[in-house]
């Protein structure tokens, strides 16, 4: 009886290891396709991320590396930062930084085709001698890409800073890197995905009270993004470096846009603080998720929607 038992439970186990091993590579061989936006940002955490000593920091990219992530290629330097390597400083006159999350890094963008980049194609042909940096990273909140800059980013000694402040940059953000399982199975990270939508279904009315639970003024995320953008700014008094906090719209409803109280609650914050404010809205206004997203799935903004932001920011940086 104990034998039969055993074998049974072997069989099973085995079974079992077989079936979720075909999951596994039915689901690798079906996500090769880099439709899959999740999927493609679980691989960009794994092959360019790595955790940062600074626990602030959470995680930190990795110097010169390079992967094909939603059919577009993101390669870091040797600063870790998106794009080739950085010159000397004394080949130019003005220094460019962007700050910001997978906005500004361009997601789902070819390189040539982000704002930073399209802003330093359009001032060199202006004559200007001038290098644009795109210090972007994914899932990095303000208080992750301002310390970012104070410990790593400060030698690239920048004239402008441009902060492309992103309705999530006032949250705070877990820390934690997961379990192996989820770095390492793409079935485990679907099915956790798929769990977590189910558990939080929500909709535009639900966001937009998160948003207003995010913004209050006794939330630690908002005490702290506050806290960070003005660390910033006293850093740029001292050093004489032009600030500009560029406010970057959610691109999910763009004709009927729900979050203009954050818009409006960020221009007095940043003007307060001596930053000049662009709000990119109205340069996005109206356009739908076709026209806007950089695929079906990823509500991050295409190669349209960084030419029309560097169209409306281009004008601030050429004064």
């Amino acid at each position: 009886m104990r034998k039969q038992l055993f074998s049974s439970g072997a069989a099973f186990v085995v079974s079992l290891l077989i079936s979720v091993l075909a999951a596994e590579g039915i689901l690798r061989l079906k996500n090769s396709s880099m439709k899959n936006y999740d999927i493609e940002m679980w691989r960009y955490a794994r092959e360019l991320k790595i955790p940062s000593p600074q626990p602030e920091l959470g995680h930190d990219h990795i110097k010169n590396g390079s992967a094909i992530l939603q059919s577009v290629e993101i390669r870091t330097n040797d600063w870790k930062l998106r794009g080739g390597p950085v010159a000397p400083r004394s080949d130019v006159k003005r220094r460019i930084l962007f700050l910001g999350g997978s906005i500004t890094l361009g997601w789902g963008v070819p390189e040539s085709e982000t704002i930073s980049s399209r802003i330093e194609l359009a001032l060199r042909e202006k004559g200007e001698s001038v290098d644009v940096l795109n210090g972007g990273v994914g899932n990095y909140n303000a208080e992750r890409y301002v310390q970012r800059f104070f410990s790593e980013l400060e030698g690239l000694k920048p004239t402008d800073i441009v902060v492309q402040y992103f309705l999530r940059d006032a949250e705070k953000l877990d820390q934690s890197s997961g379990n192996w399982l989820l770095r390492n199975s793409e079935l485990a990270v679907t099915m956790w995905i798929v769990a977590n939508r189910v558990l939080n279904k929500s909709g535009e009315k639900s966001l937009v009270e998160h948003y207003k639970q995010v913004y209050r003024d006794d939330q630690p995320g908002f005490i702290e993004m506050q806290r960070q953008l003005r660390q910033l700014a006293d850093y740029a008094m001292k050093n004489n470096i032009r600030l500009y906090l560029a406010m970057t719209p959610d691109v999910h409803n763009l004709k009927d846009y729900p979050f203009q109280f954050i818009h409006d609650r960020m221009r007095a914050i940043a003007q307060a603080d001596g930053y000049a404010f662009v709000d990119l809205l109205p340069a996005l206004n109206n356009l739908s998720p076709e026209q806007i997203w950089a695929m079906p799935g990823d509500p991050h903004p295409n190669s349209l929607g960084h030419k029309l932001m560097a169209d409306a920011l281009l004008p601030v940086l050429d004064q």
